[in-house]
């Protein structure tokens, strides 16, 4: 595997700590797949991927655990008035999810959708995520 980048939100910026809560960490992996964990969450929630579910691009089942779109997304939703940002619905941050078997992704990069999910919520795109460079 390639590049892997982490953005972390904790203690209400960008730089912050992954244990701090509320917290928001987003691990990129090659510009395909983005690893979204945040807290608190609900038992049994509180990571999704954009992009690609690891499962599926691996084309192996113990890549990752299956996701519960609807419940996370109302979820993180819900999280995300925690942090103060505006308050988004569920329907807005499912449709970024990434889906079971997917063949192609909405955005050519996840880094984009990571913008989008972000800027949704209302919180600043975190420094170092270019996607100026990517268009």
């Amino acid at each position: 595997m390639g590049s892997i980048e982490t953005f972390v939100y904790g203690g209400g910026a960008w730089g912050g700590k992954a244990d701090d809560v509320p917290s928001l960490s987003v691990t990129l992996r090659d510009s395909d797949i983005a690893t979204v964990d945040y807290s608190p969450a609900p038992d049994g929630l509180g990571r999704f991927y954009l992009g690609f579910q690891p499962r599926d691009y691996f084309d192996d089942p113990a890549e990752s655990a299956p996701v519960d779109l609807a419940a996370e997304a109302e979820a993180f939703a819900e999280w995300a008035l925690l942090v103060g940002a505006v308050d988004v619905e569920a329907k807005h941050v499912r449709r970024l999810l990434a889906e079971e078997h997917v063949e192609e992704p909405q955005d050519t990069f996840v880094e984009e959708t990571v913008e989008r999910l972000v800027r949704l919520v209302g919180l600043p795109v975190p420094e170092g995520l270019d996607t100026d460079d990517m268009l």
